[in-house]
């Protein structure tokens, strides 16, 4: 996340706005704002809520399903603000289940201080502003659904904003929200990752956070704190959300300095949310980032699904290199919990590495290769939106948002009518989903035909994985009671010849999606002897 400061002015017209109130009048500072017994609850709807659940989708809608990660600002701007809405994203989605994609994970759309990427909360059961109303939220829902396509958002579980009127009260020390946050009258001197500082001056004494001074941490010992955040889920769940993607999972409780990661506290929480999620409501779904140890956080299953970080890193390695020699993917693919991870090649995060067209220098061929392995291993690919087109870096932004440029809809942009609020791809001109769409040969094409196929082959949705040849060449099959698939890669940029140990004898193979040109059949020892064409992909139905 990128982690930025806002102006007091722009504080005050925020709590203005949500107290009703003209933010034109007189100036003053949020610390100065007279607070009430009850300040926070004045401003805020921060009811508690109870269970009413009633699932738009099927049980199990998510395994194996292809979901799109889409940051609504930067997606389709319907009325000419050069902002995305939600009525812009809405008038997309036959464009996004046309790909295939059964899932929608959306970035934060809560009303933010930040104003850019969402992930500085002062209201959690508001729309953003800038992204239309609640209506223009209920409809999109409700036409995603429509389509067969879940939507979960982006929940801030481990910190809010600095201006988020909860926070206030704690640093004006009155209105019983205090303790709501972590304090000490000196500051303990606790760096980050980094090497920034973690404490903070407040009105009162030092307050913790772990990414900047505008993004205050909970104190999750605070039972109050976990209700607070129960209730909001369970309003946006009563609203039709099909889950949650749990942001900064790793760092929800801090035990000193150097130990603000995957402390094992952050387990028995997120046992809670899981049960509340998971259990209280049907067919829903949790993903939790934790960079931490991803793998661990699956394995140990408290946040029923979390992303494999690394192996997006490894994949990407093996494609550079034109081998999986010196990285760790025959590992990651060995793990029994593979299957209930989240894949992915690169997201709205610069340390999860930068966009794929980037990496590959504008490499299609390699481009194609590591798609082909996201979209054919167990558990649940995330595709960042604009890959599928090919879509590189804005033009003239740095960190992270240089990964969050507008759509690219066209040559032009095609994102908005007025003037964008960020630059578009560098690359817009020539990876756009029109000039793509209109290619067979594309890399857009290359990606619907891998989500289709992934979709309508229950192997690769759900099967189980078995590593058969690795090196150059990676082969893998992926089984299902009856139904084997075979899926063969080349990594290298030469022609290869390899013999992969299928196992069942005298095996008639066909290609499935004309990944293969011909049938082809196993020895009488059950071997496969191919001849590869540099970078080439193949897959096997048997």
């Amino acid at each position: 996340m990128n982690k930025h400061l806002i102006s007091s002015a722009l504080s005050l017209a925020i709590l203005a706005s949500l107290n009703g109130c003209d933010s034109s009048s007189e100036a003053i500072t949020p610390k100065e704002i007279p607070v009430g017994e009850a300040k926070a609850e004045s401003l805020l709807d921060m009811s508690s809520v109870a269970v009413d659940d009633q699932p738009a989708l099927a049980a199990d809608w998510y395994k194996g399903a292809v979901f799109m990660e889409i940051f609504v600002r930067s997606y389709k701007d319907s009325d000419g603000d050069g902002i995305g809405d939600f009525k812009g994203l809405t008038s997309q989605l036959d464009y996004i289940a046309d790909l295939g994609v059964e899932g929608i994970w959306l970035m934060p759309f809560s009303e933010s201080s930040d104003k850019d990427h969402g992930y500085e909360v002062v209201d959690y059961r508001s729309i953003e502003s800038d992204y239309g109303t609640r209506e223009d939220f209920d409809e999109f829902l409700a036409q995603a659904h429509a389509r067969g396509i879940g939507v979960i958002a982006d929940y801030l579980i481990n910190h809010s904003s600095g201006d988020n009127p909860v926070f206030i009260d704690s640093d004006n020390n009155a209105g019983g929200k205090r303790d709501w946050y972590m304090w000490e009258s000196s500051n303990p001197g606790w760096t980050n990752w980094s090497g920034d500082p973690s404490w903070h001056q407040g009105t009162y004494g030092y307050y913790y956070g772990i990414f900047q001074s505008n993004m205050p941490d909970y104190n999750f010992g605070n039972q109050e704190v976990v209700d607070f955040h129960y209730n909001n889920l369970r309003y946006w769940l009563n609203a039709g959300m099909d889950g949650f993607r749990f942001d900064a999972m790793t760092h929800l409780v801090e035990n000193g300095p150097n130990q603000w990661s995957g402390q094992p506290e952050n387990a028995a929480i997120m046992y809670g949310i899981q049960q509340l999620v998971m259990e209280d409501y049907s067919n829903r779904f949790m993903i939790c980032e934790d960079s931490s140890d991803s793998l661990a956080a699956a394995q140990s299953d408290f946040c029923g699904s979390a992303f494999s970080f690394y192996l997006n890193m490894d994949i990407m390695r093996s494609v550079n290199a034109g081998s999986t020699s010196g990285t760790y993917i025959v590992d990651w693919l060995q793990q029994g919990r593979l299957s209930s991870m989240g894949l992915l090649l690169a997201n709205h995060d610069y340390f999860a590495g930068t966009r794929v067209f980037e990496q590959f220098a504008g490499n299609e061929a390699k481009y194609r290769l590591a798609a082909a392995t996201l979209l054919t291993l167990p558990g649940q690919p995330f595709v960042y939106y604009g890959e599928e087109v090919g879509m590189g870096h804005t033009a003239n932004s740095g960190g992270d948002y240089l990964l969050r440029a507008p759509m690219s809809w066209t040559a032009e942009g095609g994102f908005t009518t007025g003037t964008p609020y960020r630059a578009h791809a560098h690359n817009t001109a020539a990876y756009n989903a029109a000039s793509q769409m209109a290619d067979s040969n594309s890399i857009y094409h290359h990606y619907k035909t891998l989500i289709q196929l992934r979709k309508n082959t229950p192997a690769l949705r759900e099967g189980d994985i078995e590593v058969l040849l690795d090196g150059e060449v990676l082969a893998y099959s992926r089984s299902l009671a009856d139904s084997n698939v075979l899926v063969v890669l080349n990594y290298s940029d030469s022609a290869q010849t390899p013999v992969i140990p299928v196992g069942q004898a005298s095996t008639l193979l066909s290609p499935l999606a004309n990944f293969g040109s011909n049938a082809v059949s196993t020895t009488s020892s059950g071997q496969l002897n191919l001849s590869l064409a540099a970078q080439e992909i193949r897959i096997y139905q048997y």
